[in-house]
């Protein structure tokens, strides 16, 4: 690229900061444990729960005091995403520390069965005693990429024949010829009701105590690695009543709505459209009650996350364990009349992204790095881990270890983040984007319209940008960017040094590893 943005008075000078091309900090920062044991990691994370639906994160509506503890003694990176906002795509992500295109999905797909890089089998070569608990969303659904074993919930997908979550079984074992699905609101719909059932069935108390039951019983020598994966505060929105009466006077923020997003806006009642409509005015009401709910199951994990912790500390484990509190992709909840995920909106691809840090390592942290601006993404939990366990991050994994940003000594970090999803939901929702958490650039595919905000001053993404001349060089520069970034995939995507309109959409890369059926 050429040199720096030059940016109008609208917008922050320092839109991108940072070495634009990078792979690895010169000298990755190698750390283990008082003693020589390395830190234990409890990776902790929840299903489509937006970046600000959280207390520490700015929203005074939300009760989450566990979870703002993490934040109060560790880091919060306010720009956390998802780089392709749906589940099986960012969860691959996740597990492999490499970039959409690099690993292979684009949208909504398949997890392959095995990759390159695995985040539990790389730890487990490093020593670490693995366990998953929860919602993984793989393919088969009780596959292990390098686990002991997992306890599953997989919110009632059955993939395979005679599949039966674990979740599901300990339900039978509980509550015998009892339906675990009695709230009859199904995993996509917007609409919301309270937990028919005793709150000790629920897959959020499930999750939190059998991940509570493991820590109580761990005696191995090894460093523990659990991932624990909450199935809410994905829909349904179904929390029990006593959480949901903890809000009762609370004042739910409303959608926001842009100056872009009138095909939508014709108001209609909910018994118009789909119970799991993509796209529709359902009435600012009908949303408020929607995120009521949604904020009343993030109550509910907090709670869990703060038996999890108590268990941590009781056994000796906390001061020596690396927590992290994140989500594979948020939730729309009817912003610019948008409803789920797959959207480079804000309220889909932005996450939290929050980590507490070992005693062992905090000698490196830099105490005024308490909130990270510089953007973070789910690639990045697993080199950081590799970095903390005192292993080696492979040249070509495209995820970067979170230490150097937070680090004494510092680290070059990127200056924005690629983001995409292949075709989902409408024909027009195909899409790459880029952002540094101030400004955000969006193509899309097929019809090759553009959208610009500028996070800095419009986070809700009110006013599309690309059409302003005050903004029009940021527009060229980030456009150039993007041909930059697209350019590996060829001319499908770039040629001629410009971005092309696809007629076909692409889910799965060259790289995706595929699976055998």
């Amino acid at each position: 690229m050429g040199a720096a943005m030059k940016v109008p008075a609208a917008a922050r000078a320092d839109s991108f900061s940072g070495s634009e091309n990078f792979r690895k900090a010169a000298d990755p920062i190698r750390e283990q444990s008082v003693g020589g044991k390395p830190p234990h990691i409890i990776l902790i994370m929840s299903d489509q729960h937006r970046g600000d639906a959280l207390h520490c994160m700015g929203n005074e509506a939300v009760i989450s005091p566990h979870i703002d503890q993490l934040a109060k003694e560790g880091t919060v990176f306010v720009n956390g995403y998802s780089s392709t906002p749906s589940s099986t795509p960012a969860r691959s992500g996740l597990l492999t520390g490499l970039s959409p295109w690099h690993h292979g999905m684009l949208g909504y797909g398949r997890v392959a069965r095995r990759y390159r890089y695995e985040m539990p089998r790389m730890l487990s070569d490093l020593g670490y005693y693995t366990f998953g608990i929860g919602k993984m969303h793989w393919y088969p659904q009780k596959s292990l990429h390098g686990f002991r074993a997992t306890l599953v919930d997989e919110s009632g997908r059955v993939e395979t024949p005679d599949f039966v979550s674990d979740y599901r079984e300990w339900f039978q074992l509980k509550a015998p010829d009892n339906d675990p699905d009695l709230t009859g609101i199904g995993w996509n719909e917007h609409r919301a009701g309270v937990y028919r059932l005793d709150e000790h069935l629920h897959p959020t108390f499930w999750t939190g105590q059998t991940a509570c039951e493991l820590i109580r019983n761990y005696a191995s020598d090894k460093p523990l690695f659990l991932k624990v994966s909450f199935a809410r505060p994905h829909s349904p929105y179904d929390p029990p009543q006593r959480y949901l009466d903890r809000y009762r006077d609370k004042e739910i923020p409303a959608p926001v709505v842009g100056d872009w997003c009138g095909e939508y806006a014709e108001r209609k009642d909910p018994g118009e459209v789909a119970k799991d409509a993509a796209f529709a005015n359902l009435g600012e009401e009908y949303a408020k009650n929607s995120r009521r709910h949604y904020y009343a199951n993030i109550t509910f994990i907090d709670n869990q996350i703060g038996e999890i912790v108590r268990e941590l500390k009781k056994k000796g484990m906390y001061d020596n364990a690396l927590i992290c509190y994140t989500s594979d992709h948020g939730d729309m909840l009817g912003d610019h009349y948008h409803w789920r995920k797959t959207y480079a909106y804000e309220g889909s691809s932005h996450i939290p992204y929050i980590v507490k840090w070992p005693s062992s390592v905090s000698a490196r942290i830099d105490g005024s790095k308490k909130r990270v601006e510089q953007p973070v993404e789910l690639r990045d939990f697993l080199p950081t881990f590799l970095d903390v366990a005192g292993g080696e991050i492979p040249e070509d994994m495209d995820g970067k270890s979170l230490l150097g940003l937070v680090s004494r000594e510092g680290c070059a970090w990127r200056e924005y983040i690629d983001l995409e999803h292949a075709t989902c939901y409408s024909a027009d929702n195909y899409w790459s984007a880029l952002t540094d958490g101030k400004i955000k650039y969006i193509w899309f595919y097929h019809t090759g319209k553009e959208q610009l905000f500028d996070l800095s001053v419009d986070p809700g993404e009110t006013k599309n940008l690309s059409t302003s001349a005050a903004y029009r060089e940021i527009l060229l520069e980030m456009r150039e960017r993007m041909v930059d970034h697209l350019r590996e995939r060829g001319e499908g995507f770039v040629k001629d040094g410009r971005l092309v309109i696809r007629n076909k959409t692409l889910l799965y890369s060259p790289n995706y590893p595929g699976n055998e059926d």
